[in-house]
């Protein structure tokens, strides 16, 4: 978050919509842990209620649908400010940020005046109860809103109604702010607030409440999360000890059956059984009260109903299903999905997490096994004697659509969260390219005054082929660094993007490739990134367009 706006009254004086937007700066603007996790406890032990649930589904992603749109906002607040449009671009260019640059040209409202009239519920469900009406009322309530907040207040306003919120907290942190505040267990917080809950409708102590949770079938569990392994592998002791698995590149999610319906969840809350039919028969075929862990994945064509042969497709297959709203005959057929399970969560109605991994997989295997359904199956063990073993197979991933290896601990329980020391992923050494920066964009928060996002090309015989993005990667300094080449070997510029002499060579890392009719060069990278900075090689010792073509034949598994 960027400091140009600054707030001058004090957390005492504040109520209802200022106090919380005071929490988002404070939270936003601070980097250590302890600190985070006071300001909310302290938030959560004195907040109204209603705003604390308000504050939970904001934080956990359940915010407002958006009503209006960037361009509406934008005209409004040049309108409101009385500036030309094309400044109100070029403010907009050099801070990066939208919510900001609104707030910052607004007319000044003194920032000792808290706002303290108006509670966070209030101004959230206003704002949701105008989705239906007409541009006019949803315009008078947000100019309105502008007119009476201070420019931090409206910066946190606007960042509500654009549904940009990013300060740095995990689900974790809130969890145990709730847990300090409450004095509830943080395993049981995180299970409570999950799911599909309105806060519109839901009050503050129905949220925590183990009734109203156990009355909600589609309730899942959290997510147990592993580490990178960071220790040498002899260090994890005995290999009778461990299981290893293969780490799978697709959607994490919970299937769950209760009261005769279908679940499907991802990781990150969002109800998905809509999204895949093949799932649908599974609420007659699994056992009620079933809860399984597992991944999506995108399925080859030519997959049999015989887990032997079940190969996932790379991520760009699953891509295809992602963010539509129906699905079509023609897509199901072409682009099939299926359910790798790996842990039982919920059996015969009883929170099976507790038990020992080693019990949960048999019972998994034997309800997987009675299924013989095409479309889910366990994700197999990889049998290995010697840790060595392990290294070996660790580099044919790819091989079998893997981005690695898990390691689990046979006697571990099922957790909630990321935990150290029963769960570890050991994943593949990234893919690697070397490409030259050719064009540059200003970055946004902290660096939205520093050209951080980069498009990169390879060659094509005489002419550059542009391939991926990436704006990580690099230091502060180099990010620095390769600003000022931008600014002083621009060749030409198209609104917030320069064209540069491409000089500057980097090495970029990914973890999959595929074939993609989408982009120029006909391939598209998974989870891109700058590597290292080349300052050891020219422009014309990068690799080629026909480079990348062989990685994809090596490692694409087009389907």
């Amino acid at each position: 978050m960027n400091q140009p706006i600054h707030t001058t009254h004090e957390a005492t004086t504040d109520r209802g919509f200022a106090r919380f937007a005071r929490l988002v700066w404070q939270l936003g603007n601070s980097t250590k842990t302890n600190e985070k996790l006071q300001l909310l406890s302290s938030y959560f032990a004195t907040a109204p209620d209603a705003d604390k649930v308000w504050t939970i589904a904001i934080f956990s992603g359940r915010r407002p649908k958006r009503i209006v749109n960037t361009r509406q906002l934008q005209d409004w607040a040049v309108q409101l400010a009385g500036i030309p449009t094309w400044l109100f671009e070029e403010c907009y260019h050099t801070v990066g940020d939208l919510a900001e640059t609104i707030a910052l040209v607004l007319p000044s409202v003194p920032e000792n005046i808290s706002y303290e009239h108006t509670s966070l519920t209030t101004v959230v469900e206003t704002f949701v109860s105008l989705a239906n009406e007409d541009e006019v009322a949803k315009r008078a309530f947000i100019e309105a809103q502008w007119l009476h907040m201070p420019a931090s207040v409206c910066f946190v306003f606007n960042k509500l109604i654009t549904g940009g919120f990013r300060i740095g907290i995990s689900q974790k942190m809130m969890v145990n702010a709730l847990a300090k505040a409450t004095s509830l267990e943080a395993s049981l917080i995180a299970h409570l607030i999950s799911g599909n809950w309105n806060p519109a409708n839901t009050s503050f102590s129905s949220l925590l409440s183990r009734q109203a949770s156990a009355a909600d079938p589609s309730k899942p569990y959290p997510f147990y999360l592993a580490y990178q392994l960071d220790v040498p592998l002899e260090q994890l002791g005995q290999t009778h000890e461990w299981q290893a698995e293969w780490k799978w590149d697709g959607i994490r999610g919970q299937l769950i059956v209760r009261s005769g319906q279908l679940f499907v969840w991802s990781r990150g809350e969002e109800l998905l059984t809509d999204k895949f039919p093949e799932y649908h028969p599974l609420a007659q075929l699994l056992p009620h009260g079933t809860a399984l862990d597992g991944e999506i994945v995108g399925l080859h064509t030519n997959t049999q109903a015989n887990a032997n042969v079940l190969k996932p497709a790379p991520f760009a297959h699953l891509q295809t299903r992602i963010g539509r709203k129906t699905i079509t005959k023609k897509q199901l057929k072409e682009a099939p999905v299926g359910f790798i399970a790996y842990d039982l969560l919920e059996y015969d109605g009883q929170d099976w997490r507790s038990r020992p991994l080693w019990q949960r997989r048999a019972q998994l295997e034997q309800i997987i096994n009675q299924l013989n359904q095409l479309h889910i199956t366990c994700s197999p063990l990889v049998p290995f004697a010697q840790w060595p073993d392990l290294t070996v197979v660790r580099s044919q991933s790819r091989t079998y659509g893997s981005e690695g290896l898990m390691l689990k601990r046979k006697e571990s329980a099922y957790l909630a969260g990321r935990k150290v020391g029963n769960w570890w992923k050991w994943k593949i050494d990234p893919l690697v390219i070397d490409a030259v920066l050719i064009y540059a964009q200003k970055g946004h928060g902290r660096r939205s005054n520093l050209y951080t996002d980069y498009t990169f090309a390879v060659r094509d015989g005489d002419r550059l082929v542009t391939f991926t993005k990436a704006y990580s990667g690099l230091t502060d300094a180099e990010f620095a660094e390769v600003d000022t080449f931008v600014k002083r070997n621009s060749l030409e510029r198209f609104g917030p993007v320069r064209t540069v002499k491409p000089e500057l060579v980097f090495e970029i890392a990914f973890e999959g490739i595929a074939a993609s009719s989408r982009h120029k060069s006909g391939i598209s990278l998974r989870f891109p990134r700058i590597n290292r900075w080349r300052k050891d090689k020219k422009a014309d010792e990068i690799n080629t367009l026909d480079d990348l073509k062989q990685l994809l034949e090596m490692y694409g598994q087009a389907p």
